[in-house]
């Protein structure tokens, strides 16, 4: 989500979303009984979204829970406190996903979904919607791209690309990395994009708590666009568990 520059557009209601998550809930209520529910928790200290901080660099609470059928259909919700320029007086993030995953071999899988990115109570329409697919090799490497003619929203298109890796060590260590390059208008931010990476050691310590430690990078495209305070170097600690 942009934090440092402000823009007003006209709400628009979210058709495609709504429609999906009708959809979505009607197919995954016909498979009730063979449905799955799971969900994560986790405490941070900084929210960090595609390299930018979405907390100022302040300490975040995050839940969420997904319920998935057997055919790969699958709804999730998740939440997180965020706080941008205080002209949005946005204090809350909320991301509904209604999409499909499914095993297509033993060492590929794909995921389909479309994502709502949703502010409630606040004085600008900040909301949006995503559409992304992944691509998963032996559940250790992916690529991913996501799209949206709202990107980050405004009025223009955006694309989101990501290749990433896990490298397990043992069963309690892994470390992650990943590089991604966000294609966006230089007619609402500054720049045509940005660039930015992230390398991620994990401790599974005690199941189902993980604790993870994150170095985020960025490109100084992503500075001249969110500016010196929100975009850059960071490093990311957090508590996360998942059931």
């Amino acid at each position: 989500m942009k934090q440092t520059l402000l823009r007003a557009r006209e709400a628009r209601a979210p058709l495609i979303a709504l429609l999906a998550v009708v959809v979505g809930g009607m197919s995954l209520a016909s498979q009730a009984r063979a449905a799955d529910l799971s969900g994560s928790a986790a405490l941070t200290t900084d929210y960090v979204w595609r390299g930018s901080t979405q907390t100022q660099g302040d300490p975040a609470v995050q839940a969420g829970f997904k319920i998935a059928g057997e055919s790969g259909l699958y709804a999730s919700a998740w939440g997180s406190n965020v706080r941008f320029a205080p002209e949005t007086e946005a204090t809350a993030e909320l991301d509904f996903t209604v999409g499909w995953g499914k095993a297509l071999s033993d060492d590929w899988a794909v995921d389909v979904n479309l994502l709502r990115y949703q502010y409630p109570s606040t004085a600008l329409d900040l909301n949006w919607i995503e559409l992304n697919g992944t691509l998963t090799y032996k559940d250790n490497y992916w690529v991913s791209i996501g799209h949206s003619n709202e990107a980050l929203g405004y009025d223009a298109s955006g694309t989101y690309t990501q290749v990433g890796a896990k490298f397990p060590i043992n069963d309690a260590f892994r470390i992650e990395a990943s590089v991604a390059h966000y294609f966006l208008s230089d007619e609402v931010v500054a720049k045509e994009g940005y660039s930015h990476a992230q390398l991620s050691g994990v401790w599974a310590f005690k199941a189902p708590f993980e604790l993870r430690l994150t170095a985020h990078a960025t490109d100084s495209d992503a500075k001249a666009i969110f500016g010196d305070d929100y975009a850059g170097s960071r490093i990311e600690a957090a508590l996360q568990a998942s059931f």
